[in-house]
């Protein structure tokens, strides 16, 4: 006989999250959270649906009619565009900038497409030069990139990429996930074909919804593969000359048709995570853009001297680094790993290292949504400079927080 264990009843313990992300919520958004439930076709529901929508082109700066959520984390996002947009045989261009460029590979090669990157060295952005040129000799049909890696803290120049794929007649798409909100971002201005964001970053949510934006240049070559699900279709549908979308879930073209005016059954709405979506993209708004991409800028600043008062050495090329993450390399006479876990476990405070061949070498900090505030960096620094000295680390004493506290002073 099976013995059921129920465990203990949720009571996580109370974190200060600084690193890559997720990050804590706004408060406002766990009250959003616990909003009733209510049914996917309810015209409350499809009310709030629509209002998302409308919302989501004030956070991207766009007025594209296609703006929605996918249900899942920010990669569902990611994963949404790409197999909808590329078909077997299909060319993408890739600047790596980072870890999650190799992810943009990865899925872009699962759905059949040719892949050519430019392989950027950890710690430097793409110059729009280089695109061009394996444009011409390319000639792709997409080029994807991610704008904020927080694998190497980057934040990669969009402007100029976005002019020159216009001119050459290639979609552009960018993840800017980890970027959005705390830096900016201006989606039709740049010429920005699809985009796809998550909320546990600098937007403040929970992970678990990604919100997406595609041009009618993109929504109709995505159309051109539609497809209607036996059971649903009417005698008024029609599919598209191309190719079935090889994914059910991440098909955009059925998913556009679930968030369009005949709210064709596709999957059932994540209610709570709508209200989250839509909480977020209101507290955006509210503040103003330019006002909470100042506030991440302030609060990334005043880390990054902050460490490098006190004797830490910043990681990559400070020109282009994200406002909303700092590297910072790792002393050579401590262990990066029980520093992390000494300021979790007697601080309350989450730092992150990173992946490949940053492991273990850097630490990435971050300042993002609820989190960029003055306390959170005040006490972070305080906290990493008493763990360091503990473990006798060469740094400078006395000289990280105040030089943070520099930066908030009227």
């Amino acid at each position: 006989m099976t013995t059921n264990t129920l465990f203990e009843t949720l009571n996580p313990p109370v974190r200060l999250l600084m690193g890559p992300g997720p990050i804590n919520a706004y408060p406002r958004v766990h009250q959003a959270i616990s909003s009733a439930l209510i049914g996917q076709y309810d015209p409350v529901m499809t009310g709030y649906m629509n209002q998302v929508q409308s919302l989501y082109r004030g956070v991207l700066e766009t007025n594209n009619k296609q703006t929605m959520l996918v249900d899942g984390t920010a990669r569902a996002g990611i994963e949404a565009v790409l197999v909808s947009i590329l078909q077997p045989g299909d060319k993408v261009l890739i600047p790596v900038i980072g870890r999650f460029g190799h992810l943009l590979c990865e899925i872009a090669q699962r759905v059949g497409a040719v892949v050519k990157t430019i392989d950027i060295e950890w710690g430097e952005v793409c110059p729009p030069e280089l695109v061009e040129k394996a444009i011409k000799e390319f000639q792709p049909k997409l080029l994807a990139t991610v704008q904020g890696d927080t694998s190497t803290t980057m934040n990669q120049p969009l402007a100029e990429i976005g002019e020159i794929c216009q001119r050459h007649g290639v979609l552009f798409y960018c993840d800017a996930t980890a970027s959005i909100a705390g830096n900016e971002l201006k989606m039709d201005e740049w010429h920005l074909d699809a985009v796809s964001v998550g909320l546990q970053k600098c937007l403040g949510g929970p992970s678990g919804s990604a919100p997406i934006s595609l041009s009618d240049q993109c929504a109709e070559v995505i159309n051109r593969r539609k497809h209607v699900e036996a059971g649903i279709k009417a005698e008024h549908h029609t599919a598209g000359a191309d190719i079935r979308i090889q994914s059910n879930y991440f098909d955009l073209a059925m998913v556009m048709d679930y968030w369009g005016p005949e709210r064709l059954n596709h999957h059932t709405e994540a209610t709570s995570m709508l209200y989250a979506a839509r909480e977020c993209a209101r507290i955006y708004l509210e503040e103003g853009s330019e006002n909470v991409i100042a506030r991440h800028k302030q609060a990334g600043d005043a880390m990054a001297m902050g460490l490098k008062a006190m004797g830490l050495k910043l990681f990559g090329n400070q020109q282009y680094k994200m406002n909303n993450v700092v590297g910072v390399y790792i002393p050579d006479e401590v262990d990066g790993d029980k520093v992390r876990e000494e300021l979790l476990l007697c601080f309350g405070i989450e730092i992150g290292t990173s992946f490949g061949p940053l492991h273990g070498k850097i630490w990435r900090i971050g300042t993002m949504g609820f989190n960029a505030r003055q306390e959170c960096v005040l006490t972070t620094l305080a906290a990493l400079e008493s763990v360091l000295l503990k473990y006798k680390a060469h740094i400078q004493p006395g000289q990280a927080v105040t030089t943070a506290m520099q930066y908030y002073t009227v």
